[in-house]
């Protein structure tokens, strides 16, 4: 967390209400200055962990937090992330104990209720309303890069398989999830998306929110290149979006924002490919350009 003040109080009351309830609730907090540490040491059985927030990282600190727990199927939300229903946890977990073989699940991302229309496409898109057979690393001939696909905003872990996989790596720009999901398959394990998980998540990016994002995802490309020697590149995936975007906002009625889709998926492919030369960049541009500008340094 950090500053999640307006989403804590009721992500922990909805975790209360959960038909399985977690055995513990870490809170790993970065420096909040909005009342979010007293909120997770006011909450029943969360500890709190604060670090300092030049300190975090995403993949470092959820390894910290992996290690610090207790459990034997650990679960990770983002601070924005509220379970839309009190079986949450029941059915993102359900494969993790039913299947030995399934070592990752990851949830439903619904839009919030004030999500703009792109922002409700990348949800219906990205998380279909449907459960998927399990992908597993020989996969990856037919669904490239989509084999280990995953999101730690919502997603559980078996604990032997991600400590076989060396947790998340650490100081990687982002896409911990991705680069791990990839090692747990390659170890023979599979991951499983479960659409009964669903939790309430999204962002209403600006085009220059979108511009350092792609930015970002291309850099973490360049910089994990063997992922995509291994499971091959996003261009048809990014094909296929923008279609399907045009098409929702057509079924929408929302001609006018045809030329605004137009736009920003042209600016998307640009900030990716900037991002894939990232290293050629004066570190100047490369931090005006990200979302993370100090990891830059």
């Amino acid at each position: 967390t950090c500053n999640a003040a307006p989403w804590l109080g009721e992500q922990l009351a909805l975790l209360s209400r959960q038909t399985l309830l977690p055995d513990e609730i870490l809170v790993v907090d970065s420096a909040s200055t909005d009342g979010t540490q007293d909120i997770a040491r006011n909450a029943p059985q969360v500890e709190l962990i604060p670090i300092a927030r030049q300190s975090f990282d995403h993949g470092g600190t959820r390894s910290m937090a992996a290690r610090h727990s207790r459990g034997d199927v650990l679960v990770f939300l983002t601070q924005a992330a509220l379970p839309a229903n009190e079986h949450c946890l029941s059915l993102l977990t359900k494969p993790l104990r039913e299947n030995t073989q399934i070592a990752v699940t990851y949830g439903r991302q619904l839009p919030h209720r004030d999500a703009t229309p792109f922002a409700t496409h990348l949800r219906l898109f990205n998380y279909p309303a449907l459960d998927e057979k399990p992908r597993c690393f020989a996969d990856r001939q037919q669904m490239g890069l989509r084999t280990i696909f995953s999101s730690n905003s919502c997603a559980a872990y078996r604990r032997d398989a991600l400590a076989a996989a060396g947790y998340f790596p650490e100081q990687l720009l982002l896409g911990e999830d991705t680069y791990t999901v990839a090692k747990i398959l390659e170890l023979g394990y599979c991951v499983q998306y479960c659409h009964g998980a669903q939790v309430l998540h999204s962002h209403n990016y600006t085009i220059k929110d979108e511009v350092r994002r792609y930015f970002d995802i291309g850099a973490f490309h360049a910089d994990a290149s063997e992922l995509l020697a291994t499971y091959g590149g996003a261009g048809g995936t990014g094909r296929r979006f923008v279609f399907s975007e045009l098409r929702y906002l057509s079924s929408r009625r929302l001609y006018q924002l045809l030329p605004l889709s137009l736009l920003r998926s042209a600016m998307k492919l640009i900030a990716y490919k900037m991002g894939r030369k990232a290293c050629y960049l004066p570190k100047a541009l490369a931090r005006r350009l990200s979302m993370r500008p100090g990891w830059w340094s």
